[in-house]
């Protein structure tokens, strides 16, 4: 055959790509995988889970092998478990949209007019300079701010992800491990626990009592039985409510249905707090003012040149110089409008998250960082958060005797060691690998692993022990119960029951004890009240106290025992024989106690809400500085079996809540919260989510918490640390300082250069800054200033003051008088140099410029006012920093961000000066008007030092401005009101107003007030007169509502009590 002869077709043989997951040795594909679905009859296609798991070479038991290979072939042949993200918006997109600002839009054509009309005037050398300058100016801010909108996006990117990486137990090879959500591989077993996130698509290999929660996928609102049998699909994102088990992966990443719904999520930032939403209302005030300056100035200015221009030779530079007055008018409103503020919050945000993150405290929702800093009281749990959740076993009560040492006495017999090792091993959802070389390895939560611990030390082999029995039911553990249970069926037919929890509860279903030998004693009251006394001296010892029982079922009752019917009937839980009770040493944590005064020193009530035996959580609570003198204890049942008047007198007192459930922990929240408290909440159980959702914080534990509880918090303790949570309350109280700050100086800027440029249009024609020079202070007050003061760390006076309330004003008295000290210091320098500044400086160069119509010493003055000016800002700044200290300069070397913002203004400030000449309409100065300059600005600082010396009132300047009784009001106009009450429920008080408006409000010709608090109705007869006089302003307003319309009850000093009751129902009626 011819070399160039066509080969057949029929011979030709077809090459064949062999799949990735053929390659590496599965049975089955991706594609069979995702056809299985949700019919459990395709499973026993592929025969069953055990076919399966041969399949994906996995052991049900053992896991995956685990080592990187095995991974990265898993990998390659069914994806990983990631899914894309949405990309974040380029750098391009936020250039366009700071584009988008109409002020700035408007000085761009102002620009463009400019550069029109000054190449046709000028020459091409020179007449570009004032259209250019502006051009130039209108740049950099929208690149800062371009570059700074940027760069937050990021920051709240990263943290995004650290949100997403969930830390989830699996086996491989034998060995419990943690790995990340995103490490984990198709054929993992993973372990689910209550509230635990299901991390990937799955196959049930075994569970007891599990719920899980699919109304994320399905839409289904009530938990899904799932089992083995019938129901053993896991499905990506859903979260375990109930009961635990372990899973075989299935799919991953985009393989799965909750990948395929995230890749087209993506988390926004565009939450808005409640500081943003105050600031940009004051914003948009301070806007209106700036525009309707700007619209006077340039209306003064064009009244001014039309009055002196001459019409028949109107030229050019006439036309020059209506362009430069418009564009005057709009950089007033540049500058008015105080853009720098949202900047300043997103800023000092992005910083403060960015910090506690350091600190271990993840933010989910950017309020919760400036509502920590109002907190009045946070609600703590005990176990891990105040201790530090590495627990023992150190004192155990075993077969009717206190025991010394943790081993078996030698009279204990083997039927007597076999039940205790069962109690331990079985009625445990934790696990211990003995590996071939080295220490058990336990794992399981804090308790679990003292108990598991404590059952290694007495010699019980764990895989033993459970092999040896057949498991029937298991009753999981919550909070709400605090006891779980195990049924199973030993190798000899005997049906046994045991149980484990809360040491009081256990014991009393109990009705005999095991005895070393074997035999039982009846449990006589004598024996329960020594019983209980043992307790009792573990919990002052601030142990946490366990109890083991169990009872042998009858035959009638083992025939009539499955899963089925645990979860119907619930397992047999009378007559039970008790085992041992132990006490579990849980240490403080180092530091809690400081933690805890420093929160006390800042007006924050620390409690202690637990599940804890109430001596234990006494003990803790003492030795934390928690139980304070005058505080109480209280039993969760105790205060759950109170009415809601009576609950409100006695929680100001309650320094501990123990034996609580998550609904007494709820409810004490929702009452704090009636009462006008901000709280904090931390919990870590799926149970405790609806506290941690009710709460002003949530704080959930990123250790001990489930992912429940975590998607209900507002923040995440990395390390379960109660110190943390102080922490966190500090850079709360900095966020809020931090823009109080930045307030103050942007409002001193705005006052002085929006009063400067109208007197001095109004008195001399024209504006001393240029648009440009106030293009450049707008950078400096605005997106620089943001960045000096916004990122300033907190200090420890912050936790020296009160919590800041949510309604207090922005700006405080104290800053009032900085501000209007300042802005009169600089407004009266900038109007004596403006008028004066010829013969105080010595300026006598009347030789005129290129423009033919400035002279050299009004360009050099011109240059001398935009100096000062700048400098005054530039010192300004540094005594914002400490709006109530002497000495602003403390901590100012640590703040490298500050100095190289000051060091960058004062750099481009003389670089403007020096050579921007025409371009800036400045011109260089001499060494002399440098020193006069600075030393002007620099006195700004002696000067803030004599004005802190000025006294201001405690009470806001505005309630000196408004009469307190509104004695002729009419109508009913109030959108807020508050009902004032006694301790008992009695109304004493109504107030009503809109956001810090305090005035008095009566319906004309009402005779009653009805209201209905916490479930009582009250009538109130309404004073017939408004009073004639009032007390002092500096009293509390409280006291002057009382005094004005209850003075009899002034006298008394428990009338008002706990004020601020919830208002369900208010009527007024004739």
């Amino acid at each position: 055959m011819p070399l160039n002869a066509a080969i057949p077709s029929a011979i030709v043989t077809p090459v064949h790509t062999v799949p990735p997951w053929s390659l590496a040795g599965f049975a089955i594909s991706p594609q069979e995988i995702e056809e299985i679905g949700t019919n459990p009859e395709n499973i026993k296609d592929h025969g069953g889970l055990r076919g399966i798991a041969i399949c994906l070479r996995v052991d049900p038991t053992q896991g995956i092998q685990g080592t990187l290979e095995d991974v990265r072939l898993r990998v390659d042949s069914f994806g990983a478990n990631r899914y894309p993200v949405k990309k974040p918006k380029l750098f391009i997109e936020y250039l366009w949209e700071a584009c988008q600002d109409e002020t700035l839009l408007i000085l761009v054509v102002c620009a463009i007019v400019s550069l029109i009309v000054g190449l046709t005037t000028e020459s091409l050398s020179t007449g570009w300079y004032d259209g250019g300058g502006i051009t130039f100016a209108v740049v950099l801010v929208v690149m800062v701010a371009s570059i700074s909108d940027y760069k937050q996006d990021q920051q709240f990117q990263r943290l995004n992800d650290q949100k997403r990486n969930i830390m989830i137990n699996v086996t491989r090879n034998g060995r419990r491990l943690k790995v990340s959500i995103f490490d984990i591989v198709v054929g993992d077993i993973v372990q689910l626990n209550i509230g635990d996130q299901i991390p990937a698509d799955g196959l049930l290999v075994v569970g007891h009592s599990m719920l899980v929660d699919e109304s994320s996928m399905t839409g289904e609102s009530e938990p899904m039985e799932k089992d083995e049998i019938e129901h053993p699909f896991l499905l990506s994102g859903c979260k375990v409510m109930d009961g635990f088990g372990d899973m075989m992966v299935t799919a991953v990443g985009m393989s799965t249905e909750w990948g395929r719904l995230m890749a087209n999520i993506s988390e926004e930032n565009d939450e808005e707090t409640p500081l943003q939403e105050r600031l940009n209302s004051l914003a948009t005030t301070i806007g209106k003012i700036g525009l309707a300056v700007a619209v006077l100035v340039f209306c003064i200015l064009v009244i001014r040149f039309l009055a002196q221009v001459d019409f028949k030779h109107f030229t050019g530079a006439n036309g020059k110089t209506l362009v430069d007055y418009f564009a005057i008018a709009v950089t007033i409103v540049v500058v008015a409008v105080p853009e720098g503020l949202p900047l300043a919050v997103t800023l000092t945000l992005a910083y403060s998250m960015a910090k506690m993150m350091d600190d271990r405290a993840l933010v989910r929702h950017l309020s919760a960082c400036e509502t920590m800093g109002s907190a009045t009281t946070i609600c703590s749990d005990k176990t891990g958060t105040l201790t530090m959740n590495m627990m023992t076993v150190v004192n155990n009560w075993s077969c009717g005797r206190l025991r010394k040492t943790l081993d078996f006495d030698e009279d204990f017999t083997a039927p007597v060691i076999q039940t205790l090792y069962q109690s331990i091993c079985l009625n445990s959802n934790g696990n211990v690998h003995f590996p071939k070389h080295g220490a058990p390895e336990v794992t399981g939560s804090p308790t679990e692993q003292a108990v598991l611990g404590w059952g290694v030390k007495l010699g019980a082999k764990f895989d033993e022990v459970r092999k040896a029995v057949t498991i029937i039911g298991v009753e999981t553990f919550n909070s709400t119960k605090k006891r779980m249970a195990i049924c199973f069926r030993t190798p000899d037919g005997k049906t046994v029951v045991h149980w484990k929890g809360a040491a009081e509860i256990i014991l009393n279903a109990c009705t005999r004890i095991l005895q070393p030998d074997g035999s039982f004693s009846d449990l006589t009251p004598e024996r329960v009240e020594e019983l209980q006394l043992i307790i009792s001296s573990f919990a002052n010892a601030a142990l946490r106290t366990l109890c083991f029982a169990y009872r042998e079922l009858s035959s009638s009752e083992a025939a009539d025992m499955s899963s089925e019917y645990i979860k119907a009937a619930g397992m047999p839980d009378k007559d039970l024989i008790c085992v041992a009770i132990v006490g579990i040493k849980d240490p403080c944590r180092p530091g809690v106690p400081e933690a805890v005064a420093r929160c006390q020193q800042a007006g924050i009530k620390v409690r202690m809400v637990t599940g804890d035996n109430i001596q234990t959580a006494k003990a803790i609570a003492a030795e934390c500085g928690i139980l304070t003198e005058g505080g109480s204890a209280i039993e969760g049942k105790e205060f759950r079996a109170m009415t809601v008047v009576q609950q409100y007198k006695v929680i100001p007192s309650i320094d501990v809540m123990a034996r609580s459930s998550p609904m007494d922990k709820h409810t004490l929240v929702k009452r704090l919260l009636e009462m006008g408290e901000i709280v904090g909440v931390t919990g870590d159980g799926t149970n405790d989510a609806p506290a941690l959702h009710e709460a002003s914080i949530g704080l959930a534990m990123g250790i001990a918490g489930t992912e429940v509880a975590k998607e209900s918090s507002d923040i995440i303790i990395l390390d379960d640390n109660f110190s943390s949570i102080v922490k966190v309350v500090r850079w709360g109280r900095a966020v809020y300082c931090n823009i109080q700050k930045f307030i103050q100086f942007q409002t001193t800027v705005n006052a002085v250069a929006l009063s400067l440029n109208f007197i001095t249009a109004v008195s001399s024609g024209y504006a001393p800054l240029t648009a440009v020079q106030l293009l450049w202070v707008n950078l400096i007050m605005d997106t620089m200033g943001a960045l000096a003061l916004a990122t300033e760390a907190p200090t420890e006076s912050l936790m020296q003051r009160p919590p800041i309330g949510g309604k207090e004003p922005l700006i405080t008295n104290v800053m009032w008088r900085n501000i209007a000290g300042q802005a009169c210091y600089q407004l009266a320098l900038l109007l004596v140099l403006h008028f004066k500044g010829f013969l105080i400086l010595g300026l006598h160069d009347t030789t005129l410029t290129a423009d033919g119509v400035t002279t050299n010493r009004d360009l050099t003055l011109g240059t001398v006012i935009f100096n000062v000016f700048v400098f005054c800002q530039v010192f300004n700044e540094i005594n914002s920093r400490k709006p109530d200290d002497l000495n602003v300069l403390t901590g100012l070397l640590d703040n490298s961000l500050f100095l190289a913002v000051i060091t960058f203004t004062v750099v481009v400030q003389a670089l403007i000066v020096e050579f921007a000449g025409e371009f800036a309409s400045t011109v260089g100065l001499d060494w002399k008007m440098w020193l006069v300059s600075i030393f002007l600005g620099l006195f700004s600082m002696p000067l803030a030092m004599m004005i802190k010396l000025i006294p201001v009132p405690d009470a806001p300047f505005i309630t000196y401005l408004k009469p307190v009784v509104m004695y002729f009001m009419r109508g009913w106009k109030s959108k807020s009101d508050v009902v004032y009450g006694n301790t008992d429920g009695t109304i004493i008080a109504v107030v009503t107003g809109e956001k810090g408006d305090e005035h008095i409000q009566l319906r004309r010709g009402s005779k009653y007030l009805e209201a209905t608090i916490g479930g009582q109705t009250t009538r109130v007869n309404m004073p017939a007169c408004v009073p004639r006089m009032l007390p002092s302003p500096n009293e509390t307003f409280s006291r002057r509502l009382m005094y004005a319309f209850f003075p009899e009850v002034v006298s008394t000093p428990s009338a008002f009590g706990s004020s601020g009751l919830p208002l369900a129902t208010l009527a007024w009626s004739k």
